[in-house]
């Protein structure tokens, strides 16, 4: 079975991702694929939506399949790094920026790279199965494919809590923190999605109901009083001091997670403020995953989770007090040349 089924059904240019047996984990030549059917689909007046969901009963998309990624970068070869993160950027984008309606099901985990596909669509389902999360902190990068943007505008501190302890949200905290709009049990989706097909028209969509409540708004006062600011080693200290279960929990992913990825994170999403543009946030993340594997915990943290697996990843700083505002500021610099840029153009 190919990576990817990309083809036209009726009034929608369908996009399912069939790698079950890897979570759906995005490779770089599904990335490609990808944007070449959203250029031919622009201007097609047969193709009236997008549809993009996931095979299998796991994933839409678990993340990004890294693993090459990783030995090219054992291997000094930084450049291979650079080009999949810039054309899957831009994916992303173009994904946002498409003028016809683009839905997205995002059932089981969502995660990293998935975020990146199905999150930027116009129309985003989650389900009862729906597990969303931003997990880069813990292997050494930061939240990206625009998932800073998201974690931006959400709501209070929970951008803040969410994007650095890599906790998942169900269906009713994804939509409450802008990652999905729709809940529909997903018992319904194949007579909705055979709707959108054969129609072209969003109408299908009504039959969504209303999500469950999202718990975390228990916690969200103390969320907003923990995650206070873009300083991680004063948000250490609150965490450390409280006694509060939400606290101890998010202290736990602290000190998991990379100390520079943390700090990055944290000051990441204070520069890009309360409504920064999707290419604003992709261009302050290449300006990380640029130097990811040559200057931060990247390696180490695939090494540590997913080559090795041994959990154990001997981060760059002990602690996110050990990470200074020199440290922080040479990983988000201006690339000059290198930097992102979009509509087509190459890095």
């Amino acid at each position: 079975m190919a990576d990817i089924d990309i083809r036209r059904e009726g009034r929608a240019g369908r996009i399912t991702l069939t790698r079950p047996d890897a979570l759906n984990a995005l490779t770089y030549d599904m990335c490609l694929r990808i944007a070449e059917a959203l250029s031919a689909w622009r201007d097609d007046p047969q193709v009236a939506l997008v549809l993009i969901d996931g095979d299998g009963p796991r994933a839409f998309c678990s993340g990004g399949d890294i693993v090459e990624m990783y030995e090219t970068g054992r291997a000094g070869n930084f450049g291979y790094g650079h080009r999949f993160w810039a054309d899957e950027y831009r994916m992303n984008a173009a994904i946002a920026d498409f003028p016809k309606p683009v839905v997205s099901f995002l059932h089981g985990y969502t995660m990293g790279g998935g975020v990146g596909v199905g999150c930027h669509a116009s129309h985003r389902v989650v389900c009862e199965t729906s597990q969303i999360a931003m997990p880069e902190c813990g292997i050494g990068l930061v939240p990206d494919v625009g998932g800073s943007a998201l974690l931006a505008r959400a709501p209070g501190r929970l951008g803040a809590y969410f994007g650095t302890t890599g906790a998942r949200m169900g269906p009713g905290e994804a939509i409450l923190v802008g990652f999905a709009d729709l809940y529909l049990p997903q018992a319904a989706w194949p007579d909705v999605k055979a709707a959108l097909v054969a129609t072209g028209k969003v109408e299908a969509l009504q039959a969504c109901e209303p999500p469950p409540e999202a718990s975390v708004l228990e916690d969200q006062a103390r969320i907003d009083a923990l995650f206070a600011d873009a300083d991680a080693a004063a948000t250490l200290t609150r965490l450390e001091t409280s006694e509060d279960t939400i606290a101890q929990s998010a202290l736990k992913a602290f000190r998991r997670a990379s100390p520079l990825s943390v700090a990055c994170t944290l000051r990441m999403l204070s520069t890009l403020g309360k409504t920064p543009t999707l290419k604003e946030a992709l261009q302050q993340e290449y300006r990380f995953t640029w130097r990811a594997a040559e200057k931060a915990d990247f390696l180490e943290g695939i090494r540590a989770q997913i080559i090795d697996k041994d959990r154990t990843p001997q981060w760059r700083h002990a602690s996110v007090r050990d990470v200074t505002v020199l440290d922080v500021a040479a990983m988000l610099a201006p690339l000059g040349r290198d930097e992102l840029i979009f509509e087509g153009g190459k890095t």
